[in-house]
């Protein structure tokens, strides 16, 4: 989006610019038609896919209940929120499948909660379009440390649900 934003100033996009509303629009578009992707492969798989596949990521059963009773609770207002928040608005879509909400709900929520994210990066993209270059060169290394302590947190997260898995005692042990 800030790149689309960038293209929308003639100093990035020259006489042949993209226009603003028309990124914003294709950049909202774009995210529903991911989100519906998301949203049925969970509404397919359902919580059959989850139990089977979660305990790759250390999600257990109980995990499960819990989160659909908050989503019964929820469920609505965390997808319209977590539209807005960094990456769980990339995952909001799949529990919203297994909950088997109405398609209709999620995607105006999913619509109404990614318009203000996806013209608000639009719009610091053309304004920051003239400094592109600028940009560019002092974000690059902030996205790379940023994407290294990630994929560090991440193996540290797994390393620590390993060790914990492997301190509990077997069922037949007790």
């Amino acid at each position: 989006m800030l790149f689309g934003g960038a293209f929308a100033t003639t100093a990035v996009g020259g006489q042949g610019h993209l226009d603003f509303l028309l990124v914003g629009l294709i950049g909202t578009a774009g995210n529903l038609a991911g989100s519906w992707l998301a949203y049925w492969v969970g509404r397919a798989g359902g919580r059959r896919l989850a139990e089977r596949w979660g305990r790759l990521v250390f999600v257990q059963p109980h995990d499960l209940d819990r989160a659909e009773a908050w989503f019964d609770r929820h469920g609505e207002t965390a997808v319209l929120v977590s539209r807005m928040v960094p990456v769980i608005r990339s995952f909001i879509s799949l529990p919203a499948g297994i909950a088997e909400m109405p398609l209709g709900k999620f995607s105006v929520y999913t619509i109404l909660g990614s318009v203000p994210w996806t013209f608000a990066l639009a719009a610091a993209g053309y304004w920051l379009g003239r400094q592109w270059t600028t940009v560019n060169r002092y974000l690059l290394p902030v996205s790379i440390s940023v994407a290294v302590l990630t994929v560090g947190a991440v193996v540290w997260w797994v390393a620590l649900q390993v060790r914990r898995r492997d301190r509990r005692p077997a069922p037949g042990d007790r």
